[in-house]
């Protein structure tokens, strides 16, 4: 770990005992109540006495900043687990069986605390409010934070995630689109059943379904901009149960991912649009279902640039690096971001020499000394933002 990073021996120890503990005992969403209780105890032990219970399952911690007129500044760490069987023969690897920490959520919820005593022991200008929300895994809990008024009155807010595509020591803070929207959809074909051999007597859905899985593809191909990432998958199909019967009904689901809330939009409308086209085309009638999942986290550019600056700050400008691919993959961090500016950061985590090993794989770990850079790099964040409101009031 690098040595201008700002933690004593004893917090750099009580930080490391933490991570492990909870990557030994991890619970999933919504049921993280011996994960909270380890947090606040762990909290309020060094140093951080206004600590409060939110979202059924999380934490709210308030570190009182210098000047009491500045907006408050809120950090995010993400707690909850996956039902997955961990594979990592570590030391500490989980004692619950089929429930890991595959996401490297011990390491957030960690590097949030480690946030938490550094704002303690060295205070931002504002309040910052640091949460430790559950539920990410089923992109419930940042919902439930809103609903509990813990960001009433904040102006920005930051979070990070682990990524093992990087080294430790470089960090993502960018402008712009990092992870996509997350919606699915069911469309259920209505036809008319009849004997295999006698198709002219039905009104066929596994023809139809066939088409439709064909015309969803050109969406993104005929429909979105080409500069814009999306994806429209199947990812399931259900029709009929004998080879010699046309059945009544055929049904597939599927996600849909975006970057943009337009082109969000655009994807699930024109899907809708498709299916009953389709449809009426084979003499068949279409139920679309479409379920909203996360929006897409698209960084503020001003959070952003607060955000790059904490990383030349604590790691020096070669530890600021582009994401270089686009991220499909979802984060209910994006709630936030559509009620407050914010910018979510990849934090690298893969140890020198070590496998690209992704995400909610059974033999997922994220390397230690990443808590130590995020939590710097956040309690960063939260300083600058003051300093940059201040100038911002300042030359208004």
């Amino acid at each position: 770990m690098s040595s201008a990073l700002p933690f004593t021996d004893s917090e750099i120890a009580a930080l490391r005992a933490l991570r492990r503990d909870l990557h030994q005992h991890p619970e999933l969403s919504w049921q993280e109540t011996r994960t909270q209780d380890t947090l606040e105890r762990f909290l309020r032990a060094h140093g951080v006495s206004q600590v409060e219970r939110i979202a059924r399952t999380g934490l709210v911690a308030r570190i009182p900043g210098l000047d009491p007129t500045a907006a408050p500044v809120a950090l995010r760490g993400d707690i909850d687990a996956l039902p997955i069987q961990e594979a990592t023969g570590l030391p500490f690897a989980s004692e619950h069986a089929g429930v890991m920490h595959a996401c490297g959520h011990d390491v957030h919820a960690s590097w949030a605390a480690g946030a938490a005593i550094l704002l303690a022991r060295n205070p931002a200008a504002s309040e910052v409010r640091v949460i430790f929300q559950p539920a990410e895994e089923v992109g419930e809990g940042a919902r439930a934070v809103i609903e509990s008024g813990a960001l009433v009155g904040v102006s920005v807010i930051y979070g990070a995630h682990v990524d093992r595509r990087f080294p430790v020591g470089e960090v993502v803070a960018q402008a712009g689109p990092l992870a996509a929207s997350t919606d699915s959809f069911s469309i259920t074909l209505h036809g008319s059943g009849a004997h295999g051999a006698r198709p002219q007597e039905s009104a066929d859905p596994i023809v139809g379904l066939g088409a439709l899985i064909l015309a969803l593809q050109t969406i993104v191909s005929r429909r979105l901009d080409p500069a814009l990432p999306g994806v429209v998958t199947v990812g399931a199909v259900q029709a009929g149960r004998a080879g010699n019967v046309i059945p009544e009904s055929a049904e597939l689901t599927g996600t849909i991912r975006a970057t943009t809330p337009a082109s969000r939009q655009l994807l699930n409308s024109e899907l809708e649009r498709i299916a009953h086209a389709v449809a009426a085309t084979h003499r068949l009638r279409a139920t679309v279902t479409l379920t909203d999942g996360t929006p897409p986290v698209v960084n503020d550019p001003r959070a952003a640039d607060i955000a790059a600056n904490a990383v030349r700050a604590v790691l020096g400008a070669q530890a600021l690096v582009p994401l270089g691919t686009t991220n499909m993959g979802g984060e209910d961090f994006a709630f936030y971001q559509e009620q407050i500016p914010g910018c979510f950061m990849r934090v690298g985590a893969r140890e020198a020499g070590g496998e690209m090993t992704a995400a909610h794989s059974s033999r997922f770990v994220a390397d230690e000394e990443c808590l130590f850079i995020g939590a710097a790099v956040l309690s960063e964040c939260a300083r600058l933002s003051c300093v940059s409101a201040a100038g911002s009031a300042a030359t208004a």
